[in-house]
């Protein structure tokens, strides 16, 4: 199986919102940072064939890679572009269960990924 490729979700004016959480989490944990950065990394090497409890879809193409250090949860929410093209589009600390916020700003962001995807991928 070929690899997938990761591509982070730009917004206008070149922010990269899951990027920037990962340099927060840098600061603040690198043990957490490094605990999700090893759950891309499987993203990247099974794709779509990634299942709980590293990965769940969530509803409507929305995917959470799932990460955890000591009692803290972390997601990073995801969708998949074609067959080997996985966006992440959010991240996030969480208690229980994906705020259905964050759910519906990813399910934005995957919208206008989707109509324009030039515009949403980072130029580096």
């Amino acid at each position: 199986m070929p690899r997938t490729e990761i591509v982070f979700y730009r917004e206008a004016g070149d922010w990269v919102p899951v990027r920037e959480w990962f340099r927060e989490l840098l600061l603040a944990d690198p043990r957490a940072h490094s605990n999700c950065v090893g759950r891309i990394e499987r993203l990247a090497e099974s794709g779509h064939e990634l299942r709980r409890p590293i990965s769940e879809l969530l509803r409507d193409g929305i995917h959470g890679l799932r990460a955890r250090r000591g009692h803290v949860n972390y997601r990073v929410l995801y969708f998949f572009h074609g067959r080997q093209v996985a966006v992440l589009v959010h991240a996030l600390r969480k208690e229980s269960s994906v705020p259905e916020t964050d759910i519906r700003l990813a399910l934005n962001r995957k919208a206008a990924f989707q109509q324009a995807p030039e515009l949403h991928t980072p130029r580096d």
